[in-house]
């Protein structure tokens, strides 16, 4: 056990808070009164940040930014999941604690409340448990968690996206599933892990377990790619971080773009030019990894904006064999999406050529904004993913 009495005490009153919350009304009232409690809160030795998180949270339920469900569960999924984990021994890789915690915490709340949302209970988890995965070590952790949690919450339940609750289980099992196994070869680490769970079942849940298809089928061929001549690239010095070990960062920069046209997909009704702008976006994703994966061992490269010859691993430079390697990946991709009849064939030759182009606007912010410093590889890879997509979706419709 490493529970520390000032977290159980804090626990406690926030508790006693989501219980009376409902009681007092108005929100404004309940706000002033946290924000007190918070202010003498603040002047205790560790509690500084608990406070802050408390104190802004309430703000914003009292300024009616935040439903009383947004609120209240926050409290309770951020203080029994922190209780929780610390009880449970506080090993980093271990959430099972932080889980139940945070999960038993959030359904209480919607239950007392009257005002259950399942997808929302379990994308607000998911998001602390992301967020506690990312804040290992961090002062400010409780803070961000709880805002992060709060704002989450607030949206989906503003999105009011009605789900089938068998589709959100199937989902929920399918993407925690894989996320776990590729956690356990070694493929994804922990913030990984649920940021690829949190996609994938976004991606089933507003679009379909076709969408997260494709997603996985990315996913696998960049692992593959990875793995390619690893040892060429070890001694070259350009092989991947740990080795090859996704993160947060990698799972965002690359399906950030496709995740939004699959909530867009399904908020839309179906909107087949949301399908194009995933479609295009996963093609430039997959085009982009198995061109710099592949590519870095076809010899020395040539700086797209100049092509010039540069050292291996030079941010912007291609070489045949990474564009070969890119045109592969993304008709890949694109031909799984047209046999899964996410899109048809027109839209199955524009996706090839959208993510030949992503990759090499990928390539062309990497030898500018990302040599100069201004994005790093991440924002590098968003860029190109909403390059390549956006590009898909114009193509329709411009064209179909």
């Amino acid at each position: 056990m490493n529970i520390q009495p000032r977290l159980l005490a804090a626990s406690a009153i926030a508790i006693l808070g989501v219980l009376l919350s409902p009681l007092i009304q108005p929100a404004w009232l309940f706000s002033i009164l946290v924000i007190t409690f918070s202010a003498v809160l603040f002047m205790i030795r560790g509690t500084q940040y608990i406070s802050l998180a408390l104190g802004a949270t309430a703000v914003l339920y009292g300024v009616g930014l935040l439903p009383l469900v947004a609120f209240s569960a926050t409290i309770a999924i951020v203080s029994l999941g922190e209780l929780a984990h610390r009880g449970g021994g506080c090993n980093r890789e271990d959430y099972i604690y932080y889980t139940a915690g945070a999960s038993t915490g959030a359904l209480f709340v919607m239950v007392y409340l009257g005002n259950i949302q399942p997808l929302v209970l379990i994308i607000g988890v998911l998001v602390a448990l992301l967020l506690r995965s990312i804040m290992v070590g961090r002062d400010d952790a409780y803070m961000i968690i709880m805002l992060g949690v709060a704002m989450t919450i607030a949206l989906f339940i503003e999105l009011d996206f009605q789900v089938d609750i068998l589709l959100l289980i199937l989902a929920a099992t399918t993407a925690i599933l894989f996320g776990y196994l590729s956690f356990r070869i070694g493929a994804a680490d922990l913030s990984g892990l649920f940021s690829g769970a949190l996609i994938g079942i976004l991606l089933i849940v507003f679009a379909d377990v076709r969408w997260f298809l494709v997603m996985l089928a990315f996913f696998i061929i960049g692992s593959a790619s990875t793995r390619y001549r690893y040892g060429q690239k070890l001694a070259m010095g350009v092989e991947q971080e740990r080795g090859g070990a996704r993160g947060y960062m990698n799972a965002f920069s690359n399906g950030l773009v496709g995740t939004g046209a699959a909530v867009l997909f399904g908020l839309s009704g179906g909107d087949p030019v949301y399908a194009a702008l995933f479609v295009g976006s996963i093609a430039t994703a997959t085009a982009d990894t198995v061109a710099s994966e592949i590519g870095v061992t076809g010899g020395r490269p040539y700086l797209i904006t100049t092509f010039q010859r540069v050292p291996e691993g030079t941010n912007g430079g291609v070489t045949v064999r990474g564009e070969c390697a890119a045109c592969a990946g993304s008709a890949i991709v694109a031909g799984i999406a047209y046999g899964l009849s996410i899109i048809t064939f027109p839209v199955f030759l524009i996706c090839i050529l959208a993510g030949f182009i992503g990759t090499n606007i990928d390539s062309v912010v990497g030898a500018t904004l990302e040599t100069r410093g201004t994005v790093g590889n991440a924002g590098t890879n968003l860029l190109a993913t909403l390059g390549g997509g956006t590009c898909a979706a114009l193509l329709v419709l411009l064209f179909l």
